[in-house]
């Protein structure tokens, strides 16, 4: 077995580096392309990636459309750096924090023409390292990262494999009592691409040709851990469990995609946004991503791996059913889960339900 380190390790550690702020190159049968995090960008390695070449900000076509940048790739703009643009002027494009305050950020202008697909694969390399989707980018060459020491990715492989869904390996599982039942057990399930565990709690012995209560249980630092009263997290994770318990059976899935899959330090930022008067998912869109970010993927493979095929599904989200339909888990029964409704959540509630589709 060689010791050189495969796809998914070099994934890995492209991710390490971006939120280091060290950059890495991803190369195609057309070239190369240096990429940096524009978020953990310093103002010493912003120079000298200039001093390479002309440098442009990649930008998701939401965070161009709050620019009013034109987004001449669809999905993404590629705007020019000025002459005098400092490291300031690329993270007012990148974070949205001060977008009221310093309105006026252009004139803007973006790359049209040629192929994009370098820049559009740094964005999700860098959303997957839970930062802000923007990258400064410069064309190097081809042997760029081998003679700076940089992490390189060729970029085809490394699309396939950001697309694909990552097997989960059963690490270990254990009998935890909980409030809602003692006769609980806690998996622990590790994707082989390095990315975050997540945790299935299977609660009594679940008849595994009979559809089980389920839920999907996006993880919720804020409201699960805190108790938070701007979401309705905490009473659902409760509740589901709560039932689980009556039951005597039941497996709730919690799954490590925090904020909606935009992680913590995101979901902050959009919670600021908020506070400046936007909603959940104009703030997600400012800050340059989609309403939701989150793969409910992990949720079937988590459930044929115990040995699920069918479930009875306690959500209000119908994303979550059809999803599990497409990936081969019958959902018999959409079993409803309305609790934690406060004054603070009011319209939060009202936007998951105009918004993004929630059974309300």
């Amino acid at each position: 077995m060689s010791l050189s380190p495969d796809l998914n390790e070099r994934l890995a550690r492209a991710r390490s580096d971006l939120r280091m702020g060290l950059p890495v190159v991803l190369e195609n049968a057309d070239g190369a392309l240096l990429l940096a995090a524009a978020e953990t960008l310093s103002a010493d390695r912003l120079g000298a990636m200039r001093d390479l070449g002309r440098a442009h900000l990649a930008l998701t076509a939401r965070r161009a459309e709050t620019l009013k940048a034109r987004a001449y790739d669809g999905d993404l703009a590629r705007l020019v750096l000025p002459d005098d643009a400092d490291w300031g002027w690329v993270q007012d494009l990148a974070d949205p924090a001060d977008d009221l305050a310093r309105p006026m950020k252009g004139p803007l202008v973006s790359l049209r023409g040629g192929d994009a697909s370098l820049q559009r694969l740094g964005l999700t390399l860098i959303k997957s390292a839970r930062l802000l989707p923007a990258g400064l980018c410069v064309e190097v060459g081809v042997g760029f990262a081998a003679t700076h020491g940089l992490t390189r990715l060729d970029a085809v492989e490394s699309a396939h494999a950001l697309e694909a869904l990552s097997v989960l390996d059963h690490v270990v599982s254990a009998k935890v009592p909980l409030r809602a039942s003692e006769a609980a057990r806690l998996h622990i399930f590790r994707p082989e691409d390095g990315s975050e565990e997540h945790y299935a709690i299977e609660i009594g012995r679940p008849d595994r040709e009979a559809p089980v209560l389920s839920r999907l249980h996006s993880a919720c630092f804020t409201g699960d851990l805190l108790g938070s009263l701007k979401c309705d997290c905490g009473p659902q994770l409760n509740a589901a469990l709560g039932q689980m318990g009556q039951e005597g059976a039941g497996v709730l899935l919690y799954l490590n995609q925090e904020g909606r899959g935009i992680g913590l330090a995101n979901k902050m930022r959009a919670y600021a946004l908020q506070d400046q008067g936007f909603d959940t998912v104009e703030a997600n869109h400012r800050l340059g991503f989609e309403d939701d970010e989150r793969d409910f993927r992990l949720g079937a493979q988590i459930l044929e791996r115990l040995g699920f095929n069918a479930v009875r599904l306690l959500t209000n989200n119908p994303a979550k059913i059809a999803m599990m339909e497409r990936c081969g888990i019958q959902v018999t029964e959409r079993v409803p889960l309305k609790v934690g409704h406060t004054p603070q959540n009011e319209r939060y509630l009202a936007v998951k339900a105009e918004k993004s589709g929630h059974l309300l």
